[in-house]
C-alpha cells in the first residue's frame, strides 16, 4: 500500500510530509539517496525519484505521532518545478546525453553567422576570435582595447604587455579627454 504525502519547499531545502500514524510503532525505514527517496513501514512503501539532486549528508528524518517529516537539502538553489521525475523526462535526458554537442554547437555557430549583419557580424567575428585564442591573445584583446578606449584591438601580447595602449581615433576625427 502506497504512503500519501506532501511537500513544499525553500531556497535550500525540500520537506515532504507523509501521512502515517504511529511511524514508529510501524518500524518505518527511511533510504534517502542523492535522487531517491523511498520509505517503508510495516506493508507501506513510498519511492520518491527526485526530480533534482539533493545532498545525503545534510539531510534527515524525523517521526511524529501522525507523520515522518523528511527534510532533503537541495544542491542547488534551483526552484523544482515538481518533487518527482516524470517518465518522459527520464527518457528525453537520455535522448539529450547521446547528442554529439560539439557538432551541435558548430550549425549553431553556422546559423548565427549567416544571420549575422553590419556591426552585429563584425561582433560575431571578434567573439570567434576571442574565445577560440590562446590565453595571451586573450589578455592583448582585453588590454589594447580597455587602453585605447575601444579604438584598438591588438592580438600581439609581445607588443602590448611592453607600454600602454594609445588611443587612435578613426581617420577624420580627434579624440579629446571628456573632462577637459
Amino acid at each position: 500500500m502506497s504512503l500519501r504525502f506532501d511537500w513544499y519547499q525553500s531556497e535550500t531545502k525540500v520537506v515532504i510530509t507523509v501521512l502515517l500514524k504511529g511511524a514508529i510503532e510501524k518500524n518505518y525505514n527511511v533510504k534517502i539517496e542523492p535522487q531517491k527517496v523511498h520509505m517503508t513501514a510495516d506493508g507501506h512503501e513510498l519511492i520518491l525519484n527526485l526530480l533534482h539532486p539533493i545532498v545525503v549528508d545534510r539531510s534527515s528524518h524525523k517521526a511524529f505521532s501522525t507523520k515522518v517529516e523528511i527534510t532533503l537539502a537541495k544542491e542547488t538553489g534551483v526552484r523544482w518545478e515538481s518533487l518527482e521525475q516524470k517518465a518522459e523526462v527520464v527518457k528525453e535526458v537520455a535522448i539529450r546525453q547521446a547528442k554529439n554537442w560539439d557538432r551541435l554547437v558548430s550549425e549553431e555557430e553556422k546559423l548565427d553567422e549567416k544571420e549575422a549583419k553590419g556591426e552585429a557580424a563584425l561582433n560575431q567575428l571578434f567573439k570567434k576570435i576571442y574565445s577560440s585564442s590562446s590565453p595571451e591573445v586573450q589578455k592583448a584583446m582585453n588590454k589594447s582595447f580597455s587602453e585605447s578606449g575601444g579604438t584598438v584591438l591588438s592580438t600581439n601580447w609581445n607588443e602590448v604587455s611592453k607600454e600602454k595602449v594609445t588611443v587612435k581615433p578613426p581617420e577624420g576625427t580627434e579624440f579629446r579627454q571628456w573632462d577637459k
